[in-house]
């Protein structure tokens, strides 16, 4: 029970007489003989409108005891007497339609229960206009169930017999349960409409007077006031609810907008002639009077715009107006009474901005005075309007640490912590030494994680919480701050390997790339063992079933930086990769082959140096090395044999040539000209002039070069004799065999040339002859058989110049051109090829420079070029005028007639 002597008093209402604007601002007076009012729809029965317009119908002949305004409808209901005596009639009034001026009654009926008459004490009607309850001084209760405002479409039942009269009815309507509350000068009861038989509950053995209950609004779950003497009770359809102590004599109840009304008689007497009441308005949520003053015996109080209306007997009109709810908060902010405004905020569903300003103000009140527990309680409760470091600054004093920790966690739970407050908030837990709080921070469930994860790895391992950094980094998989801590401060290498050795291969790549030097210098066999794995067929070693599908490997020659002081963990891991994966990337190869030329040119065993050297040559077989590099490589560590292949290799035959040169090794020099003078047969003409400028005694080496250049006629003797002067140890006698089997051969050449040009000579003339013959003597064809078919020859035939003769029809069987003798055809050609190919080669300009730049012997190829012609002056042959031909054009038709035998039709 709520004690209301320690309810504090406020005054949130203004209190102010209606004054009637059409009277030059006069008090505004009510009509004489008020019996009953109500308000609702924008009156005040009397029809009073807000600008006190003042209209009034005949609703009785004698007098109306009750009205019944409906919020939701423009319906009025009436109870009065149309006649003298016990025989209240109810009326109801549709007040948007007129009738000869009034207002429309839609339905007439008395209230009479049981055919008994009786004086009718109170009224309710649903909103929804199915129910309507009329109370009787007898203790009975009428209920209309039905179209109220139609007699045809409603029925009228006695729902409640009793003998004390009924002072109070209400409806109350939650979804669809509709409950009629009754209550008398000695019970409260509850009727439940929506069930048949109309169940009813006995609520309280107590009642209370004419006018002294009503109904909350929704928002207070629509419970019925009771107002007694002694106590304020409310009730719920099923139980009795609180109960305020309110003593004083009742006479009237009223609940609008959350504040419950009640006038009550003074006490004390006074010496007025007029009785005295007491108006109070009370806040049950907040628990405060709002508003209470005197008033000179009250009529009825109506709540309509906004405020309340004051009816008293003196026909004055009081008008009651709420304070704004910003003055009201102010009026508590004097009397720092945050608490309450807080709730009273609330209540008028203040927003947030709003009810954050009364936490700040609140605070600030709280942190003044000392206070700093319950000053951060309430800065905590504005987190989200109020910028942060309005608090932050006032608590940043280290006395206050607890207090700012306090503020900074909230502010990480609401997610609305940046990276400087998780950072201040590490900090104030590392200042506190507080271990378990930061491990509760931390070790918060992902989906409660409110904070920037890096930020706090950072501050955490700045505050050499290194565990606990490595802990977060671990969980929320940030990865190079775990490998950077765990190598960096802890120096935990292999517990560093072991991580990325868990991790996806991108992430595991790409940590190695960066770490890979550090783990190698002090963990190098597991740092070797694992870019194993990254390099061949890399899984995470993880305990889960989930396999990564790896579609390709790690490059090794990536890695090869890594083991830059690990020459033998390189070198196992090198040979690994060409055993796993023969195709392995040319720099593993090369590499490779680096450290095994390294290690045969350290090596002091013979055996051993051996077996490395087959090891190498064995790499450069390979054809996996990149060819220059490898070269580089064998000619740094001056690798005899290698540099030999890989000269072999790139047919860099001049190169062996000279290799051996320099070293002076004469037997290779021949050696490597008969091996590759068929592919460059300058070699020949270096090793002689190598030779000759040696003052070594090389007249062995001479004679054997000599030798071949003779046989295969590579140099001009000329040239060989001024090559070989230039050595002074070298003697007429190394090159007289030379020129003597040079002047021989070159005189049985002459001798054979002569021999042809005579046969040749003879040959032309013949030829010749038998052209002047044939065009100035007449050709006897003597054949008598067929050259195709050896059978006799018959008309008709054809006869060749050739001598050879053809039965026509045998002719053009088998003949390709009528023009041309089958049997010398084939002969023909080949002379006809012949010469369309040196015309073809007489303009290869090009091809012939390029000869005569390559070949030994430029005279031999000048008189190939004279003999096709290509020095030939052009002649252009044309017949003379008259058809006679000119003496230069007679050799060419013979030439012609040789080869094209014209063909004759005999």
């Amino acid at each position: 029970m709520a004690a209301f002597l320690q309810w504090r008093r406020f005054v949130f209402f203004d209190k102010e007489t209606v004054k009637d604007q059409s009277e030059n601002g006069k008090n505004f007076q009510l009509p004489v003989g008020i019996s009953a009012c109500d308000s609702g729809r924008g009156h005040i029965i009397w029809f009073l409108t807000r600008s006190l317009q003042l209209s009034s119908f005949q609703a009785y002949k004698l007098r109306v005891t009750h009205l019944y305004q409906l919020k939701q409808h423009n319906i009025l209901v009436s109870v009065g007497q149309d006649e003298p005596g016990i025989n209240p009639l109810v009326k109801v009034w549709n007040l948007d339609k007129k009738d000869s001026g009034s207002p429309l009654c839609t339905r007439i009926f008395p209230a009479i229960p049981g055919n008994k008459p009786t004086e009718v004490s109170c009224l309710s009607v649903h909103e929804n206009l199915n129910f309507m309850a009329i109370g009787f001084t007898d203790g009975s209760v009428v209920l209309t169930k039905g179209d109220i405002t139609r007699d045809r479409h409603s029925k009228t039942l006695s729902l409640h017999e009793g003998n004390c009269p009924i002072t109070g009815l209400a409806f109350r309507q939650a979804g669809k349960v509709t409950h009629l509350f009754v209550a008398t000068l000695e019970k409260v009861q509850c009727y439940t409409l929506s069930v048949k038989e109309y169940p009813r509950i006995e609520l309280d053995t107590h009642g209370c007077a004419l006018r002294c209950s009503a109904l909350t609004d929704p928002s207070q779950d629509s419970q019925f006031i009771v107002a007694g003497d002694e106590c304020v009770y409310l009730y719920q359809p099923d139980e009795r609810g609180p109960c305020f102590a309110f003593d004083g004599h009742k006479l009237l109840t009223h609940w609008h907008r959350g504040y419950l009304l009640i006038v009550l008689k003074e006490s004390f007497r006074q010496t007025s002639p007029t009785e005295k009441h007491i108006l109070t308005i009370y806040d049950l949520d907040n628990k405060f009077i709002a508003y209470s003053a005197a008033f000179d015996d009250v009529i009825d109080v109506l709540a309509e715009w906004g405020s309340f209306y004051v009816l008293t007997r003196d026909k004055t009109l009081y008008m009651l107006q709420e304070k704004d709810t910003q003055t009201k908060l102010e009026m508590l902010f004097k009397k720092n009474l945050f608490v309450m405004a807080i709730n009273l905020a609330k209540s008028q569903h203040l927003d947030n901005d709003g009810l954050s300003e009364i936490f700040r103000q609140y605070g600030d009140h709280l942190y003044v005075k000392g206070d700093h527990d319950g000053a951060i309680q309430q800065y905590i409760r504005t987190i989200g309007k109020l910028e942060p470091s309005y608090v932050i600054r006032k608590f940043l004093d280290a006395q206050r640490i607890h207090n700012l920790t306090a503020y900074l966690q909230a502010l990480h739970r609401q997610s609305l912590a940046n990276a400087d407050h998780t950072t201040l908030l590490l900090n104030c837990y590392t200042k506190l030494k507080d271990s378990s709080k930061l491990e509760e921070f931390i070790k918060s469930n992902e989906s409660e994680v409110h904070f920037d994860v890096e930020i706090a790895i950072k501050v955490l391992r700045q505050a050499g919480y290194h565990s606990h950094a490595v802990f977060l980094a671990e969980r929320h998989m940030h990865h190079e701050w775990y490998l950077k801590i765990q190598l960096e401060d802890l120096k935990n290498y292999q517990e560093a390997l072991r991580y990325i050795g868990r991790l996806p291969f991108d992430q595991a790549e790409s940590n190695m790339k960066r770490y890979g030097k550090t783990l190698m210098h002090h963990v190098p066999e597991s740092t070797t063992i694992l870019l194993k794995r990254l390099c061949t067929d890399y899984h995470p070693s993880k305990d889960s079933t989930d396999r990564d599908s790896l579609d390709r490997p790690a490059n090794p020659e990536e890695f090869i930086p890594v083991f830059a002081n690990n020459p033998r963990e390189l070198r196992a891991f090198l040979e690994h990769m060409i055993k796993v994966d023969p195709f392995s990337p040319e720099g593993v190869y090369d590499t490779l082959l680096e450290l095994r030329l390294q290690d045969w040119a350290h090596e002091q065993d013979p055996g051993v140096k051996t077996s490395l050297q087959e090891a190498a040559l064995s790499l450069l077989r390979s054809d996996n090395t990149v060819f220059d590099k490898a070269l580089v490589l064998c000619q740094m560590h001056n690798f005899k044999e290698g540099v030999l292949y890989l000269y072999e290799k790139g047919k860099l035959f001049q190169q062996i040539m000279h290799y051996h040169m320099q070293n002076e090794e004469y037997g290779k020099v021949v050696e490597a000209c008969k091996r590759y003078g068929d592919s460059e047969v300058c070699l020949w003409e270096q090793a002689l002039g190598y030779f000759a400028r040696k003052e070594d005694n090389c007249k062995a080496y001479i004679s054997e070069v000599l030798q071949h250049i003779d046989e295969n006629n590579l140099m001009p003797p000329l040239l060989v004799v001024q090559t070989l002067a230039h050595n002074s140890t070298a003697s007429l006698s190394v090159i007289k065999d030379y020129l003597i089997n040079k002047l021989e051969r070159e005189t049985q050449q002459i001798e054979e040339d002569e021999r042809k040009i005579q046969q040749y000579r003879e040959e032309t003339a013949h030829l010749r002859a038998e052209i002047q013959e044939l065009k100035t003597c007449a050709k006897i064809f003597q054949k008598t058989k067929c050259s195709m078919c050896n059978s006799p020859l018959e008309l008709p035939s054809v006869h060749f110049l050739c001598g050879h003769s053809f039965h026509q029809h045998c002719l053009e069987s088998f003949a390709e051109s009528e023009a041309e003798c089958p049997t010398c055809t084939p002969e023909n050609r080949k002379v006809m090829d012949m010469l369309r190919a040196q015309d073809q080669k007489r303009d290869l300009h090009d091809h012939f420079h390029r000869q005569l730049k390559c070949s030994n012997d430029g005279f031999s190829v000048i008189a190939d070029y004279f003999g096709r012609g290509v020095f030939n002056k052009l002649t252009l042959i044309t017949d003379p005028p008259g058809g006679k031909s000119g003496a230069g054009n007679l050799e060419a038709e013979f030439s012609r007639d040789l080869l094209i035998n014209t063909k004759r039709n005999v």
